[in-house]
């Protein structure tokens, strides 16, 4: 399970993806998960899609290895799927027993709630994958530029996700090896019930803890040492500039959102004049 969280790694690959500035592939994840929210219907999630697999395509990364970040998060799906297959209420209903029923309104939100949550993970993956750590920082400091003539620490804000990004494989890493180390002198993670197992946990997540604070520690005297003050006056060996390819991939996203939201208002307008009760 462990091993299977790809947030924050990084794949290398020669590919057009890869090549893009990290502006755009960070205003591209974020209009990708808005058009997520903004489909409601069939032709929506089939359009986001094909944006997706065109992506995944393009970018040259395995597609097992991006779908093994799925299964850290299987026990979150379930539950929103069950949540919204029993407590959402509709016109018709399909099955009661007792007090639990499901109704036609309770499967559709869940089919698409789940299609919503697979998808946005693995579009949030291919960023992360195809985009180094410092790029991101570099890409997300020049994106909240102007926030900085309203006095917003933009720079610190940049470096603490990026410190963020690169601690996730590192600390899975760290928790990989206490793990090992914990089931080497008898410890059992696997056995006994949800309260067992979580009781199983605490000999793991104190020398995690210890660890964490330990590199954050060295971490903070190794920048101190090196007379880091911030991102007053500094300057960047490779400034970002965009290129023909950047604009052409500003231009496709937003017409990809502009097709999903003339999309969701179609079906809107199709279900009201044929089903309008």
């Amino acid at each position: 399970m462990i091993r299977d969280i790809t947030l924050g790694q990084y794949y290398p690959a020669k590919s057009i993806i890869h090549q893009l500035d990290p502006r755009v592939k960070l205003v591209t994840t974020m209009v990708y998960i808005v058009s997520l929210f903004v489909a409601k219907g069939i032709l929506g999630y089939v359009l986001a899609t094909f944006f997706l697999a065109m992506t995944v395509k393009l970018s040259k990364v395995p597609f097992r290895y991006i779908t093994k970040g799925l299964k850290a998060i299987m026990m979150i799906l379930l539950i929103t799927v069950v949540f919204n297959l029993f407590l959402v209420d509709g016109d018709i209903v399909l099955w009661r027993f007792g007090f639990l029923r499901i109704t036609d309104k309770g499967v559709k939100t869940a089919v698409f709630m789940a299609i919503r949550l697979i998808y946005l993970i693995i579009g949030s993956s291919i960023m992360t994958l195809t985009t180094t750590p410092n790029d991101l920082t570099d890409g997300l400091e020049k994106l909240l530029g102007p926030l900085k003539k309203i006095h917003v620490p933009v720079h610190e804000i940049a470096m603490m996700m990026s410190i963020a990004l690169r601690f996730i494989p590192i600390l899975l890493e760290e928790t990989d090896k206490i793990m090992k180390a914990q089931i080497a002198r008898g410890a059992d993670f696997e056995t006994g019930n949800l309260i067992q197992k979580a009781r199983a946990m605490v000999p793991l997540l104190v020398p995690l803890f210890i660890s964490a604070f330990r590199r954050a520690n060295d971490l903070a005297m190794a920048m101190e040492a090196r007379c880091y003050h911030g991102g007053d006056g500094r300057t960047k060996m490779k400034p970002l500039h965009y290129v023909s390819r950047d604009r052409m991939a500003y231009g496709l996203v937003w017409g990809y959102l502009l097709a999903m939201i003339g999309i969701t208002w179609a079906e809107r307008l199709y279900v009201t004049a044929f089903w309008p009760l």
